[in-house]
């Protein structure tokens, strides 16, 4: 099976691939680029394989959304296998090169997607931590299971103050939580703190999807009343 010919053209007898170091810089020769333009073109060439390094980071469904060429696909799955140092360095800068043919628009996406993962991972973070606080607020305090209840009333009241009950019981005592201080141990946590932590967690997610999925139906509301 013949390969597909590579685009490109030559130069004094030798073959420039298109995409290639060289294959710019000649093109930045012919446009007079001065050598502080050059310099630029480097930079810009190592931004894009330090991109390329992370994609291999992204998550399959924002991955799968970006549609990115066949090539360039396989390379970033052939880097994810490779463990030896050389090979994956030299891999990376295939990576690169590949990333230097892709259009801006596409390069845009690429960034995009990263910047969602990131942002998602920090609010997710966000709202575990908001979890753990309700939590906490709760085992200690009546106040706090009442004000709870009043913001989220769906919320299965018998199960949860039962939740709150155990985890308080479950608490270790004055002498024996100087004990595990004492040896060095981490204060012990029943079942009834884990589950009364993921009976908010829960809702503390839910309740963000259903505020995030408001904010949209009503941004495609406004959308629609500007096009009518």
């Amino acid at each position: 099976m013949s390969r597909k010919p590579k685009k490109g053209y030559f130069v004094r007898g030798k073959f420039v691939a298109e995409g290639s170091e060289l294959d710019i810089e000649l093109k930045a020769e012919l446009k007079g680029t001065t050598e502080s333009s050059k310099s630029d073109l480097k930079k810009e060439m190592d931004d894009l394989q330090d991109l390329g390094k992370e994609l291999l980071t992204l998550r399959s469904d924002l991955f799968k959304r970006l549609e990115l060429p066949e090539i360039l696909s396989n390379a970033l799955a052939e880097a994810k296998r490779i463990t030896n140092f050389e090979g994956k360095r030299r891999q990376m800068q295939y990576i690169g090169k590949l990333m230097r043919k892709l259009e801006d628009s596409e390069i845009a996406a690429v960034k995009a997607a990263l910047s969602e993962q990131k942002e998602g991972s920090s609010l997710e973070k966000a709202l575990l931590h908001a979890a753990e606080q309700w939590r906490d607020r709760m085992i200690v305090s009546d106040d706090a299971v009442a004000q709870w209840i009043n913001e989220a009333p769906d919320t299965d009241i018998q199960q949860l103050r039962s939740l709150v009950r155990q985890a308080r019981k479950d608490m270790p005592g004055a002498h024996e939580a100087h004990v595990q201080e004492s040896t060095g141990q981490a204060p012990r946590k029943g079942r009834a703190y884990r589950e009364l932590f993921q009976l908010v967690r829960d809702h503390v997610m839910a309740a963000h999807s259903a505020s995030r999925s408001s904010s949209d139906t009503a941004a495609d509301g406004e959308d629609d009343d500007d096009q009518a």
